[in-house]
């Protein structure tokens, strides 16, 4: 089996955990494959990957059974960035604080690999967001969690007039505008406001951050819609996040936000449940007065 690694390498010190891990991989019969930046960055950091270890340059090449993304979720959303819509499955292995969307404990490293070794994992979609309209974004326009349109530090709020599926939909008064996957509705949304959506769900939430208007909440739309997007803003620049992925913008031009002809595929080991992560990384519905019928 063969096992791409991907990572960020913050802080250069995990350079040493990776290779650990590559090792235990290696123990157990799998063939790691190293991404090459990421192989870069501890050479840099002067521990740098076994000489015995396959390097890619991109997933689609390396004949990859699955990919590994190694740190927080935000190297998650950086794995999901370099997969593009290569089908490869991802897992995530925690090597940061929450582990929201990289979920598994290093701790627990050797327990996954006998599990993926032996076949106990489920491979489950996940909606990607595409977005058209600005062509410096090349290739780099798709999102796991959300997109974003926001003001820049310091200036005035942004009005920004959408559309669904071609009808008027509302002006935005707000910091800015959050069009979210119902992966991304536990993330940026849901510090707005957002509702919470099951992963499988078929929809999209747009949500606004801070809006003038008390009255514009939070809506849920079909997940098969296009939601275009017109900024108008007093400054000369806005910003356009990608999940983690920001641009400065100093043009104006209609944005179209939809789902991917593409999924994320998402490593699922046995056990491991959608409502058990809300209740253990977000206290989800947490009341210490009592527990669950199960006693958790």
């Amino acid at each position: 089996m063969r096992i791409g690694i991907h990572g960020r390498l913050y802080p250069p010190s995990a350079s040493a955990t990776i290779n650990g891990i590559m090792g235990r991989m290696a123990a157990a019969g799998i063939t790691p494959v190293v991404e090459h930046a990421l192989a870069q960055r501890m050479g840099a950091a002067g521990l740098p990957p076994d000489p015995s270890i396959e390097v890619m340059a991109r997933p689609e090449e390396a004949r990859l059974d699955m990919l590994v993304s190694l740190g927080g979720d935000g190297s998650f959303l950086d794995s999901v960035d370099f997969l593009g819509a290569c089908p490869v499955p991802l897992m995530g292995i925690n090597l940061g604080r929450l582990g929201f969307l990289s979920s598994n404990r290093i701790e627990d490293l050797d327990a996954a690999l006998k599990a993926i070794l032996q076949g106990r994992y489920a491979v489950l979609d996940r909606a990607v967001l595409a977005m058209d309209g600005c062509p410096s974004c090349g290739k780099h326009n798709n999102a796991l969690n959300e997109v974003s349109l926001h003001k820049r530090d310091g200036a005035a709020m942004i009005s920004i007039h959408a559309w669904l599926d071609g009808r008027f939909l509302n002006t935005y008064w707000a910091d800015g505008l959050i069009v979210s996957t119902p992966t991304g509705s536990t993330a940026y949304s849901l510090s707005c406001g957002g509702p919470l959506l099951a992963p499988d769900c078929d929809a999209m939430v747009i949500t606004p951050i801070a809006p003038h208007n008390l009255n514009v909440r939070p809506f849920v739309v079909p997940g098969a819609s296009t939601i275009t997007l017109q900024v108008d803003a007093r400054g000369e620049k806005y910003l356009l996040n990608l999940d983690a992925r920001s641009r400065v913008l100093d043009h104006f031009p209609p944005l179209q936000v939809r789902r991917a002809a593409h999924t994320l595929k998402v490593v699922q080991l046995e056990g491991q449940d959608f409502l058990d992560t809300l209740r253990n990384k977000l206290n989800w519905g947490l009341d210490v007065r009592s527990a669950g019928p199960d006693g958790r």
